[in-house]
């Protein structure tokens, strides 16, 4: 995953965004916060832990095991100790759009963000598909992709929506030699993702 805050920039201006939003990591431990249970999408379920940011406005699952790390650009990362490939991530820029449909279709919104800010420009990238859905009156884009690189290929899934003045994007994924194993893990993270006003 390409975590250079340059090319997010870069991507959201082309799509309307002036600026990347970024919060401390030190902010996010102190309101960032696991919970057994919210009125949001990630409630307890076996084998997952809930996350919960009050301050953002966002909530989602991710496996249980998983550590979290600090990278530069991220708003929010957990990461398989042992299988790095195997993550989820949350990225927000500041928006003045406010539906994600204005941005394009899922398609085309899939293809730029996968080609300008998921991926590094060296792999090859492919959409295998992309659709939307709707929670709670608000409209995300979902989207599944490889990113081949020469020693490995990520299958990943993401999710966007707007909301609260901010895009925001989770993307998770797998080498592509456990996705078979993984893609189940993968898809809960991804359907638990909601973005709730704040």
């Amino acid at each position: 995953m390409c975590s250079n805050r340059n090319l997010f920039s870069s991507f959201a201006d082309k799509v309307g965004r002036r600026q990347v939003f970024a919060i401390g990591a030190a902010a996010t431990y102190n309101i960032l916060s696991p919970t057994s249970s919210t009125s949001f999408a990630a409630e307890a379920k076996k084998g997952y832990q809930a996350v919960l940011d009050k301050k953002d406005g966002y909530t989602f699952l991710y496996p249980f095991g998983w550590q979290e790390v600090v990278i530069q650009g991220q708003d929010k990362v957990f990461k398989d100790v042992i299988e790095p490939l195997e993550s989820v991530s949350v990225n927000l820029v500041v928006t003045s759009k406010e539906d994600v449909r204005d941005l394009g279709s899922p398609q085309e919104v899939a293809e730029a963000l996968v080609r300008k800010v998921l991926a590094p420009s060296t792999q090859k990238t492919k959409i295998i598909e992309a659709s939307e859905h709707q929670v709670e009156g608000k409209n995300y884009y979902s989207f599944e992709f490889v990113a081949k690189a020469p020693n490995f290929t990520r299958h990943a899934l993401g999710v966007i929506t707007i909301g609260n003045g901010k895009f925001y994007t989770l993307t998770t994924g797998a080498n592509e030699r456990r996705w078979e194993k993984m893609k189940e893990k993968l898809h809960a993270v991804i359907d638990s993702f909601q973005v709730f006003s704040v």
